[in-house]
């Protein structure tokens, strides 16, 4: 795989990768993310290759947002947007307590493909107490959906997640979820967004920050659109406007695929028929089925190799 991407590696190394020819500085570690969810794409075995060797056609995102203002529903819809056979709702909650309090607790990523391009979308958590798996996310992506309850507005955690995007340069898009609801009005819709661009002032955006495209959405009905409207027509109730938007608004990861194969690990977890499998950004470099990799690991007596 080239380019900087969220990807599952199958490997027996514990930290962050290198292949044998790799030089002796190590990529930066991250602390592991939780148990991602992976599901089947409709996708075709060309369209697969094509994306995977060409970094142009990869974008890397994350959906942040305030506790319970729509993150987990949207990345169900998405999934099925782009062919995914998603077994139950809130696909992406694969822990037992998150399915019980349902809230998402750790982050995820998962790997959609929409017109030729690859989509991978990292699930983070909405809750104050779990903010430190936004802030190790948004350092791997290049761009951000804040999701926004149109109802409610910008929240306490709706701050403490743009601010951390914003810190990391990403050109969030921003999209007004929940519009269906009755007492949402266009008007309502107008001032939260104003709302959210005094946030992004206040936290010093710059001008490009700034200029953010706003979409209105239903994750629960599945529909999202460039305009307001509580009823959009038959062929556009679905989120193709937000994929668009998505490939269109968010730059691709720059790659250099000359270089050694070097990988930023950002979560493990071992399956029992696969073994041990590693989930993390790829920052310069190829690896092809059967290379040899070594994990590389900062100690005070130096760089450890294994």
């Amino acid at each position: 795989m080239a380019g900087p991407l969220l990807r599952s590696l199958w490997s027996s190394t514990r930290n962050s990768l290198s292949s044998s020819s790799s030089p002796s500085k190590p990529p930066y570690i991250l602390s592991p993310l939780a148990r991602a969810f992976s599901a089947a794409t409709a996708a075709s075995d060309a369209t697969l290759q094509s994306s995977l060797l060409d970094p142009a056609r990869l974008r890397n995102v994350a959906v942040i947002a305030h506790v319970d203002h729509g993150k987990t529903t949207l990345m169900d819809r998405l999934l099925r947007q782009c062919g995914a056979d998603i077994p139950h709702e809130r696909a992406m909650d694969s822990i037992s307590l998150e399915r019980e309090r349902g809230i998402t607790i750790a982050s995820k990523v998962t790997s959609i493909f929409w017109k030729d391009n690859e989509l991978n979308m990292v699930d983070t958590p909405g809750h104050a107490d779990f903010g430190g798996e936004v802030e190790r996310v948004v350092g791997m992506v290049e761009g951000a959906v804040l999701v926004v309850d149109a109802g409610e507005g910008p929240l306490a955690q709706t701050k403490f997640v743009l601010a951390k995007a914003l810190k990391y340069g990403l050109r969030p898009i921003l999209l007004l979820n929940k519009v269906d609801r009755p007492s949402v009005s266009e008007e309502m819709c107008n001032e939260v967004e104003s709302l959210v661009f005094d946030l992004f002032a206040n936290l010093g955006a710059s001008e490009e920050q700034l200029d953010f495209p706003v979409l209105y959405a239903s994750a629960k009905e599945g529909w999202a659109s460039a305009t307001f409207t509580k009823e959009p027509p038959a062929d556009s109730r679905n989120m193709s406007q937000l994929l668009d938007a998505i490939i269109r608004h968010v730059p691709p990861p720059t790659a250099n695929l000359e270089e050694p194969f070097q990988m930023l690990v950002s979560m493990m977890e071992r399956d029992f028929y696969l073994g041990r499998i590693l989930t993390g950004r790829v920052s310069s470099g190829l690896v092809r089925v059967g290379d040899r990799v070594h994990g590389l690991r900062n100690k005070d007596s130096g760089v450890e190799k294994s």
